[in-house]
């Protein structure tokens, strides 16, 4: 018992260590896109972040770490009572980090004098990696993700949709401060980047799928997939709602480009099969591989020696 406690408590830790490290680099991130790239050029960010820079660009860049912690206190409220406590800790601890490098890098090396592309690029790449780092630990820079979530499940609207309404409106508001349409707009195209960059860092560059074959030839399906691809597969029950007769439903996950392959197989052994293909956005405790075999011929029966 005392050797299992102390197993646990290590993975708790290295789990616990690996979280800050990465919160931290991903508020690295986040902030030097905002200090290096974003003021210097006049562009904004989405959210609390983009209203904290408004109201650095009225009362003084120097205050925008204080205006993001003054703005987000009202959201981590809400986040304690309709999220969850763990979700406020590693919220707190990224918002903490992200306005101490915002001001620990305030004024120093602004990127200045690129092109609009340049900027757009650098500062949506920079900022999109660090978000996705920061919410990939469980963590979160903006309270109107929090207004998204709570919206979802009291109206029914999806977090994506409220967010980028109210991201829309940050936008068209800066183009008032600002007194120009330009930087707003730069600052559109910058934040679908950044979304861009953070979903591939939450989500991953695995490009996997998962496929149902229902046939009625789902044993010989089965052994070629298996001794032929190398693939692991899981047989599945179901029952047809037409004809109301049990089906056997073959459930496998390949790699984009096993895809072809694997439905050149299934379509040899059974032309009539029905498959179903779907993304995987990612796979816990998987990729058990089994060793690809060549397919091995039936013997013929050897005939008995005459006495």
């Amino acid at each position: 018992m005392a050797t299992k406690s102390r197993i646990t408590t290590g993975k708790s830790f290295t789990t616990y260590f690996y979280s800050v490290i990465f919160t931290a680099l991903g508020a690295l991130l986040a902030a030097i896109s905002i200090e290096i790239i974003f003021v210097p050029n006049d562009l904004i960010d989405g959210g609390i972040v983009g209203i904290a820079m408004i109201f650095g660009k009225l009362f003084g860049q120097q205050f925008i770490p204080y205006f993001l912690l003054l703005l987000n206190m009202p959201f981590l409220y809400l986040a304690y009572k309709n999220i969850s406590k763990t979700f406020v800790i590693h919220m707190i601890a990224a918002v903490l980090m992200f306005a101490g490098f915002l001001f620990f890098l305030h004024g120093k090396a602004p990127f200045v004098g690129g092109d609009a592309l340049e900027i757009v690029i650098l500062g949506g790449v920079s900022l999109g990696a660090g978000l996705g780092l920061i919410i990939r630990m469980g963590g979160c820079l903006d309270g109107t993700e929090i207004l998204g979530i709570i919206a979802n499940s009291r109206k029914g609207f999806t977090v994506g949709q409220v967010v980028f309404a109210i991201n829309l409106l940050i936008f068209a508001l800066a183009g008032i401060v600002f007194r120009s349409w330009r930087p707003p707009f730069l600052s559109l195209m910058t934040y679908f980047v950044a979304m861009k960059v953070m979903d591939t860092v939450i989500v991953g560059l695995e490009e996997t799928k998962s496929v149902n074959i229902i046939s009625s030839k789902v044993k010989v399906i089965s052994d070629a997939l298996i001794h032929e691809l190398g693939l692991g597969l899981t047989i599945m029950y179901g029952r047809g709602g037409f004809s109301n007769k049990n089906r056997e439903i073959i459930y496998v996950v390949v790699e984009r480009l096993q895809l072809a392959e694997l439905k050149k197989v299934v379509y040899r052994e059974d032309p009539s099969a029905f498959i179903a293909i779907q993304n995987l956005h990612e796979i816990a405790n998987g990729r058990q591989g089994i060793k690809k075999r060549t397919r091995r011929k039936t013997p013929k029966k050897r005939r008995a020696n005459a006495q």
